[in-house]
């Protein structure tokens, strides 16, 4: 019944992802609401499941201190909408990681599925849950064996923390699903990292923290609290540069010129003119530049969240081998030294420093080298996983052509065919896609190198998401008021 188009020479492949299917009967399809809810009801939904994911960033696991021991995501947490030491310790990890994976092998080709097949895309979804929960049960298992909750923890204590953690990450992929699926507004990723973000920046404007030395002084870790504090002291100056990840104006600045910058991009677009076949009635078809939105930064923050946390998986255990494969596996990752003033470990060698974000004019002065590379890897992935995305997500230009078909709408000029519509579109959206991609790139490595509060990616998926929300609230309430422009707006 379920058949995909695969290479002969990969044919293996086909089985292996069959493999998933007996599994898929245990992951709790949530079926799609009978009858659309309300815009009120939607609402509740939404901010429902915001507040139980906000109460697990603050349910600490039993068993665990929650503090203590080495944090491998410390620099990460705002992004995977994570807490250390709490039930959404893996955060959104798993769920973003199981789609990098399946994105990579459709883009590849190593698989090849036709989405416009129900039951092929079926098991493509049903796939990916079920890898998602196996890569919160590896997640988990590496966390305890790993060392990050301290390397005294007895047997019957480990698989208490196992289980709580695997229960918490298939809980966070349940409502991720339940707002997708049409109880909720946006997708719960998007609203995870959005209040994770938000939760970052407040807090570093605002944090009645003191314990940030400079100029012979104590100040609030908070910038804008350092600011008024260094008015009254007559030194406004160390409030903008301040050393380590200690939150500054210059970051602040920065996070607002990227908030501004992405909103300003993302009005850009091409209108292609189309008509309706039968009244000929004019309309114009629009391609974003950031056509595939902030996707491709997701889903690069996450190969990097995974480098970064085998790296530190392998020097906790393997630091001290001087030979071998292990010695070789650990200096190809990276080795970590501790941060001055702080008591955590960063990769300062290896592929780990290579996609670790500098954070602040600083550390990129200490390391340019690095810093370029990190620039480089963020600008070509992005531009790569925007351009798989776009068939991955139905948003290619065969999916458009047929979009607009099925709709009656044609391009004036050329004939109503799939083939001529989708060679006219063929002009516009990759281009639109790697170009998009790579300026999301751009924008995020040089907020990090400003040292934005929240990280440069942060900030642009939270800016991203935003506007996307308000673009669902807007598009509810009309659909609401004028039901007749619900099917227009893809709302039924």
């Amino acid at each position: 019944m379920y058949e995909f188009k695969i290479r002969p020479v990969i044919s293996l492949a086909s089985k292996f992802l069959l493999l998933f299917k007996p599994f898929q009967r245990f992951t709790f399809e949530i079926k799609k609401p009978a009858k659309k809810p309300s815009f009120k009801r939607k609402l509740a939904w939404t901010f429902g499941i915001l507040a139980l994911y906000l109460a697990m960033l603050n349910i600490p696991i039993v068993g665990v201190p929650r503090e203590g021991g080495t944090d491998p995501f410390f620099a990460m947490r705002a992004i995977l909408a994570s807490q250390r030491g709490s039930l959404a310790e893996l955060g959104i990890g798993p769920i973003v990681t199981a789609g990098l994976i399946m994105q990579l092998l459709v883009g590849s080709q190593i698989i090849k599925v036709d989405f416009t097949n129900s039951e092929e895309r079926a098991l493509y979804t049903g796939t990916q849950k079920v890898l998602a929960i196996l890569m919160t049960l590896f997640e988990a298992l590496a966390y305890i064996l790993g060392g990050a909750y301290g390397e005294d923890i007895v047997f019957g204590s480990q698989m208490i923390i196992l289980l709580q953690l695997v229960v918490a990450g298939f809980i966070i992929m349940m409502m991720d699903e339940l707002i997708q699926k049409g109880y909720g507004l946006g997708s719960g990723i998007s609203l995870f990292i959005a209040a994770s973000v938000s939760y970052n920046i407040f807090d570093g404007m605002f944090n009645l923290t003191q314990d940030v030395a400079g100029g012979g002084f104590i100040w609030f870790r908070g910038c804008i609290l350092a600011f008024f504090q260094g008015i009254g002291r007559g030194d406004v100056l160390t409030p903008f540069s301040r050393p380590g990840r200690t939150p500054d104006l210059i970051g602040l600045l920065a996070t607002l010129v990227v908030f501004a910058m992405v909103i300003y991009v993302d009005s850009m677009k091409i209108e292609i003119p189309v008509q309706h076949s039968q009244f000929k009635m004019p309309a114009r078809y629009p391609i974003k530049f950031l056509y595939t939105s902030n996707i491709p930064v997701i889903l690069v923050s996450a190969l990097f969240a995974n480098i970064y946390f085998i790296s530190n998986l392998m020097f906790n255990k393997w630091q001290n081998e001087t030979t071998g494969f292990k010695n070789f596996f650990v200096n190809f990752f990276g080795r970590w030294e501790t941060i001055p003033d702080t008591e955590q470990l960063a990769p300062v060698s290896g592929l780990a420093s290579l996609t670790t974000a500098p954070y602040g004019p600083e550390q990129v002065a200490s390391h340019p080298g690095n810093s370029m590379v990190y620039l480089l890897l963020m600008i070509v992935l992005c531009g790569v996983f925007s351009r798989i995305w776009i068939d991955t997500a139905g948003m290619s230009s065969r999916n458009v052509a047929k979009q607009l078909l099925d709709a009656n709408m044609q391009i004036p000029g050329f004939r109503r065919n799939p083939r001529i519509v989708e060679r006219y579109l063929e002009r516009y959206i990759p281009t639109a896609a790697w170009l998009g991609g790579f300026f999301i790139g751009v924008l995020a490595g040089v907020a990090d190198f400003l040292g934005a509060l929240g990280t440069g990616t942060g900030i642009l998926l939270t800016t991203g998401i935003l506007r996307q929300y308000y673009e669902i609230f807007a598009s509810e309430q009309i659909s609401e008021t004028v039901p007749a422009l619900a099917g227009l707006l893809g709302l039924k």
